[in-house]
């Protein structure tokens, strides 16, 4: 049975982050769709055929053997995502680091500076403006 999934997705597009997206908008819209079928059933009608036709749409670049046609539109949602991608990531970033290290931000120039915790009050450096600040670690 795999040798037969695997024959039939040669040639095929497969899955990519464009994939992953539109698979969780549908998660989303169908969530949506169910616990508002019974309030506003104008709305779970709109959300039940919507998250279908994303559900269908996800499927058609799946099995898609146009690959060029879908990595451009992989391409095109990642450089349209980026900078929000950045952000999250960011986030992710201080969020592991919040354990170790403090972050503050220079009063003047408002470049974020990590410093080590628990070291009590230093003297801090901000590596951009050359500014001195005081602040308990």
């Amino acid at each position: 049975m795999r040798e037969k999934l695997i024959r039939f997705m040669q040639g095929r597009y497969g899955i990519d982050q464009f994939n992953n997206f539109l698979m969780k908008l549908f998660i989303g819209e169908f969530i949506i769709y169910f616990l508002f079928r019974r309030l506003i059933p104008g709305l779970s009608v709109a959300m039940y055929y919507l998250s279908l036709a994303t559900l269908i749409y996800t499927y058609y670049r799946m099995f898609s053997r146009n690959i060029y046609k879908r990595a451009s539109e992989n391409q095109n949602f990642l450089n349209k995502t980026a900078n929000i991608r950045r952000k999250i990531n960011n986030q992710k970033s201080i969020l592991k680091q919040r354990k170790v290290y403090r972050i503050y931000k220079c009063p003047t120039c408002k470049q974020k500076v990590r410093v080590p915790r628990g070291r009590g009050k230093i003297n801090i450096h901000c590596p951009k403006c050359d500014t001195y600040f005081i602040k308990r670690s």
